[in-house]
């Protein structure tokens, strides 16, 4: 019987540390797009069972509990959800593609948000992904001064870009982000900035990763052009509820680091 309970305390323990490596995420075939043409969107949920650490896909996200938006340049919000199509065989196997056309010249964000309690833990798993990209009229003479990149959607915990992350950008321009809990700065809290095809050591990268400072900050200079996961959780162990014991948050941003940067003019 005590070999029988040390068992169910360690798949336990299993399962906990795996719901809190399971993570959404957005991205986008371009950072730059032309005015009127097609650009991609990704609705991806990977790193199962090793607190992110990589950029590996692990099951599909769910897209009925999800909602998922597209911010426009003009402020107006466009619900994406409808547009996905399933991109995997099985039913917990791929992900989702959706297809946009950009119409006005600018910054759009797409949102992705979703929460559920994961009996089994038993937790409650708030998720959020954001990415970000830029309709130009020409690709080779992008604007450096459109607006947008920095706007608060009110996630609970949410990565926000403090410089614009679309252009300039490239190897060595610095990614600067605020991270911030139900609205305010999340001090000496671990942000992973996770290139596609690198795996992060355990515990703390110091590659990869960074702390934020007192006002929620965090930057890193990435080294490659790359596709680069951008996530931080943070865990709430008085965040209790009548099914669940504490609040698992995460919030991912998903970043394109070109190898040249698009000719810049105003």
């Amino acid at each position: 019987m005590k070999f029988l309970i040390r068992i169910i305390s360690a798949l336990s323990v299993i399962l906990v540390s795996s719901g809190f490596a399971h993570d959404t995420w957005l991205q986008t075939n371009t950072n730059v797009v032309r005015l009127n043409d097609a650009i991609s969107i990704d609705f991806m949920l990977g790193n199962h069972g090793n607190s992110h650490r990589d950029f590996k896909i692990a099951g599909k996200p769910s897209l009925d509990s999800s909602t998922i938006d597209v911010i426009q340049p003009d402020g107006t919000v466009f619900d994406l959800k409808p547009s996905f199509t399933d991109r995997g065989y099985a039913p917990k196997e791929g992900f989702w593609t959706a297809v946009f056309q950009p119409t006005k010249p600018g910054i759009y964000l797409i949102s992705q948000k979703a929460e559920q309690v994961v009996t089994y833990a038993p937790e409650r798993v708030v998720r959020s992904a954001k990415v970000l990209f830029l309709a130009a009229t020409l690709l080779d003479k992008v604007p450096i001064t459109s607006l947008g990149y920095d706007h608060v959607l009110g996630h609970s915990l949410e990565l926000v870009p403090c410089n614009n992350p679309l252009v300039p950008m490239g190897p060595g321009v610095l990614i600067k982000m605020k991270l911030l809990y139900y609205g305010k700065p999340l001090a000496q809290t671990k942000v992973s900035f996770i290139p596609r095809g690198a795996v992060l050591s355990t515990d703390f990268d110091k590659t990869y990763e960074r702390k934020t400072d007192q006002d929620g900050i965090v930057s890193f200079e990435p080294k490659e052009a790359n596709l680069y996961l951008i996530v931080s959780h943070f865990i709430d162990n008085n965040g209790s509820g009548s099914n669940y014991k504490y609040t698992n948050y995460c919030a991912t941003l998903t970043l394109i680091v070109p190898g040249v940067c698009p000719c810049c003019s105003e």
